[in-house]
């Protein structure tokens, strides 16, 4: 075992993360889906869906099984949301071609939807103890730092130069422990801002620290302007209900449920009673709201609907009438369940007002 390799693992056995709620286990499938999870997103926002996703799909066969709509609904809010349908993809593929057994070996594990090399690696080394590199975002800013490697880790020469270093540093044993304790020393120590290294193990040899570089390195993405779209999001109301429509299986949200969009120049009374079949009572415009994606913004113009009953529509399948208060706990996007659950509060304190002005009359 390298030098290197030595610190990092006895880092992790001293200091590293070793209370998380899918370690000291060797079951793949919580392995995989913990994985799947923490990809592009931070433990603590983790820790909290993996336990009522686990809760509620306890085994492969349990997940495979499931309604797709069932699996979006855990997963509504957590963001990147191919990643639940891939996960629900790949539990199939293994119960119909892996006879329920999750793959072993890196490359087989590699072939499930949703799973890249460094994803492979990690399940198949803290499932099965195999000997595969990691290499995630956490991992490439450290290696990065520690070995001055110029460059945007996004572009493929440097990247290649990256899974080099990792897996020339891959130690014959105790591999587990060794890649855990690269994930937690990218995690917690060797962050993107202030990174705490005087308490790194690696401090010593860190080329950047040396060099006085840490700040500057890895280089960051090349800018490109970021562009803005705009949507308006009706929230057509009737009485307590509130409409809701399932977006296409691909493409941003896709297979959540969400409200309709317009467009932002368009006359609402005449687009709802064209698409919806019903006339406009009462329209009001609420707080515009902002959303970033990974390659746009999206500007959102809600705007509260009451109509005069519900359009002919909703009874098609892909519509969906539900009451104000319940409708925050289907599979929603983050922001169209934000905005209900505020709706919703609204309207329970103005039920509670008319209650209290009620009692003082009597």
């Amino acid at each position: 075992m390298s030098e290197f390799a030595r610190r990092v693992a006895r880092w992790q056995q001293r200091a590293g993360r070793n209370d998380l709620p899918w370690q000291g286990t060797r079951d793949p499938y919580a392995i995989w889906v913990s994985e799947i999870m923490l990809q592009q997103t931070q433990v603590a926002t983790v820790v909290p869906f993996y336990a009522r996703f686990m809760a509620r799909f306890p085994g492969i066969a349990m997940l495979a099984a499931a309604p797709l709509e069932d699996v979006m609904r855990q997963w509504s809010g957590l963001g990147y949301y191919s990643r639940a349908r891939n996960l629900h993809s790949a539990a199939q593929l293994i119960v119909t071609q892996h006879g329920g057994v999750f793959p072993r070996s890196r490359a087989e594990i590699e072939r499930l939807p949703g799973v890249g090399r460094s994803t492979a690696a990690a399940i198949a080394g803290f499932a099965f103890g195999a000997r595969a590199a990691i290499l995630d975002g956490n991992v490439k800013r450290l290696l990065a730092r520690h070995f001055l490697v110029e460059g945007f880790p996004g572009e493929r020469a440097v990247e290649r130069e990256l899974w080099s270093l990792a897996e020339s540093l891959l130690p014959k044993r105790g591999v587990a422990t060794y890649i855990q304790g690269l994930m937690d020393l990218g995690a917690t120590i060797c962050t993107t801002r202030r990174p705490a290294c005087p308490s790194c193990p690696l401090r010593t040899t860190c080329g950047a620290r040396v060099a006085n570089r840490v700040e500057e390195l890895p280089a960051s993405r090349p800018r490109r302007k970021v562009p803005t779209r705009a949507t308006v999001m009706a929230v057509l109301r009737h009485g307590g209900d509130v409409l809701l429509e399932k977006r296409p299986a691909s493409g941003v949200w896709g297979g959540l449920w969400s409200l309709p969009e317009l467009a932002t120049d368009v006359d609402l009374a005449d687009i709802v009673a064209r698409r919806f079949g019903c006339d406009v009572r009462r329209t009001d415009r609420l707080a515009p709201m902002r959303h970033a994606f990974s390659h746009f913004t999206l500007e959102i113009q809600p705007m509260l609907i009451d109509v005069d009953a519900p359009p002919p529509q909703a009874a098609e399948p892909g519509s969906l009438w539900l009451p104000l208060e319940t409708a925050s706990t289907a599979a929603l996007p983050a922001p169209v369940k934000r905005l209900l659950t505020r709706l919703a509060d609204s309207a329970l304190g103005d039920q509670a007002s008319l209650l209290q002005e009620a009692i003082q009359d009597l």
